[in-house]
């Protein structure tokens, strides 16, 4: 049997659920973090075409800024040294499909959630502890890649 609320008692309850879930949703907006590939990695290369920034390669190939992106020139790095956009770049990985974490934004500001995660048949593409970021600063580097 149903509880009948009158208008305003049902404006209160909803306003209580709408800032709770606020409270919620922002505590997981500011929970960002690199996605990186763990070694359960099958190598079936589903994450490579779903990425918007280029930033998935198969184990083995070198990477570079410029492989999918508009960006030019110089490039400051997360740890703060500066490399050649064109300049290619050791693979991160040798046997497994790799990430870049320079170039992950986790889909913010293209998709509602990483995409690599979301097609990977085991899972393995899933947040990296070691590179915890705001929104503000993945979609700082979205527009940096995609000027």
């Amino acid at each position: 049997m149903g509880v009948l609320l009158s208008g305003t008692e049902f404006n209160l309850a909803r306003r209580e659920i709408n800032a709770s879930f606020s409270i919620s949703l922002k505590i997981q907006i500011l929970r960002y973090m690199a996605i990186h590939i763990t070694d359960e990695c099958i190598n079936c290369g589903a994450c490579e075409p779903e990425c918007p920034n280029n930033a998935i390669y198969e184990g083995g190939v070198e990477w570079a800024f410029v492989d999918g992106t508009s960006i030019t020139g110089s490039v400051t790095m997360t740890d703060g040294s500066s490399i050649d956009a064109e300049a290619r770049q050791a693979p991160v990985a040798d046997d497994i499909y790799y990430i870049v974490p320079d170039k992950c934004t986790e889909c913010v500001g293209f998709h509602d959630e990483p995409q690599c995660a979301a097609v990977c048949p085991v899972d393995c593409c899933v947040p990296d502890p070691e590179h915890e970021e705001d929104e503000a600063t993945l979609l700082a580097r979205k527009d940096k890649l995609h000027l």
